[in-house]
């Protein structure tokens, strides 16, 4: 149920005006580009960012991971803070925040600095997706103009996706590294202009939870730190046990504290639905068998084969060229078939596209790689949608902010595991290609595992889930 508008105190959303829609989707579209575009394009210049300051694997490891982990790690706040706020002025002051932090990383005299402003970016991205998801809802009330432009949002996001890696190699090349994160700006301002077209946005009755967000960064950012630098120092190295206990501990803390908090930020009654439950472990599997992938074959074009940041982008290209349009082929198979069958589909290719690249070696035609990576770029593109939109049919409408939060921030654990995991298989395995095929293997046990969870959903896909108000 839609709360009352007008109770506790809360005023009666503004009529919205011609054009509104188109504004706020086209806002939020930019927002979604820029959040993933910062989660990919820095990828290829890893190597080139490590030759100009001076820093190995676990250092590039964190410039990635950076962003990621304070992204998942405060969605969760992010959410109730978009509710409580309101979605607009959520998404404005974040997208501002993220094009400071952009210019702050492009500036960045040495990693330090570099890795500090990668987690403000983080921070500011958290805040913008769930923001920009609850803006959508806000410009499409019916069922079936909202599944539509949930579609076209996340072709900001595919585009991102296909763009991030030439772009980054591009920039790379021939401007130098530090431009990949000027190139935000433009992006920034023209999302902030059309920001202003829109309505002001409901404000709903949210408590943020201390407690709970305190111990969420806690136990990501002693999981993540663990395992890179596991891979670094060896995972018997007492400051890597101490913060993996931490991890654990801090876990645990968190669990406590949603079971018993009066205003917890991840209500676990969200998982008493099975639908939600699956759709967490999905988002998961696939942000880590994609972003896992894209950062072991970037690492292995350059380290690897040799090849300049450039010639690595442009590989990536096959297998992000077709992600928009099959994004958008995904929402019409979802609204004939149920949600089941594109991201059942959309998971066994990527998990076949993965095991196909377990036959990559040292003197693999570079060519045929890129071709092998293409299922699982489109795999994710035909899971992705339909699991979006299925999560947002089976929660009810004033809880939008906080479900894509909770979608979000299962996505991006994912990804910054993997870049984690993945580090640290390369670092401690006997040569880089025994690494990397670890890697591709564990990524498509993860896809295979979500396929089979998603096979015990109802047919129809969707349920409708009430939590306590």
């Amino acid at each position: 149920m839609t709360a009352d508008p007008t109770a506790n105190g809360i005023a009666s959303p503004p009529v919205t005006p011609r054009g509104a829609p188109r504004a706020v989707l086209g806002a939020a579209l930019l927002g979604f580009f820029l959040i993933s575009l910062d989660a990919l394009i820095v990828t290829v210049a890893l190597p080139d960012i490590g030759r100009s300051l001076g820093t190995g694997m676990s250092g590039l490891q964190w410039v990635v991971d950076g962003y990621t982990l304070m992204f998942a790690a405060l969605m969760l706040s992010a959410g109730a803070l978009s509710d409580r706020v309101g979605a607009k002025r959520a998404f404005g002051g974040g997208l501002m925040l993220f094009a400071v932090a952009s210019a702050a990383c492009g500036l960045a005299p040495g990693l330090a600095v570099l890795v500090a402003a990668r987690l403000v970016q983080g921070a500011a991205a958290a805040v913008m997706m769930p923001a920009s998801l609850a803006l959508v809802r806000q410009g499409f009330p019916e069922q079936a103009e909202r599944a539509r432009a949930i579609a076209l949002w996340t072709v900001g996001g595919a585009v991102a996706v296909a763009a991030g890696p030439v772009v980054g190699g591009t920039l790379t090349a021939w401007a130098g590294w530090r431009w990949i994160f000027y190139v935000n700006l433009p992006a920034a301002l023209l999302a902030l202009a059309l920001l202003a077209r829109v309505p002001a946005s409901r404000r709903l009755p949210a408590r943020l939870d201390w407690p709970g967000q305190v111990t969420a960064v806690l136990a990501m950012g002693g999981l993540t730190y663990g395992v890179i630098e596991g891979g670094a120092e060896g995972f018997g190295h007492p400051g890597v046990v101490a913060s993996l206990a931490v991890a654990v501990a801090a876990a645990v803390g968190f669990v406590v504290a949603q079971a018993r908090g009066t205003h917890p930020m991840l209500p676990l009654p969200l998982f008493r639905t099975r639908v939600v439950a699956v759709s967490l472990v999905v988002g998961f599997m696939l942000n880590a068998a994609y972003y896992g992938g894209v950062f072991d074959f970037s690492l292995y074009l350059q380290q690897e084969r040799g090849h300049t940041a450039l010639y690595a982008g442009l590989m990536f290209i096959p297998m992000t060229a077709l992600v928009a349009v099959v994004n958008l082929a995904s929402a019409r198979l979802a609204a004939r078939y149920g949600p089941r069958v594109p991201m059942i589909v959309g998971q066994l290719v990527g998990a076949a596209g993965l095991l196909s690249l377990l036959t990559v070696g040292t003197h693999t035609p570079v060519w045929n790689v890129a071709a092998l990576m293409v299922p699982v770029g489109l795999g994710g593109a035909l899971a992705v949608p339909a699991l979006t939109a299925m999560l947002l049919d089976a929660v009810p409408a004033d809880r939008a902010g906080t479900a894509g939060a909770v979608l979000n921030t299962a996505r991006q654990v994912g990804g910054a595991i993997a870049v984690a995991a993945f580090g640290a298989l390369l670092a401690g395995a006997h040569t880089f290609l025994a690494g990397m095929r670890w890697s591709v293997l564990l990524a498509a046990a993860g896809l295979l595992a979500g396929a089979g969870a998603t096979l015990t959903l109802p047919r129809a896909g969707r349920a409708v889930l009430r939590t306590r108000q």
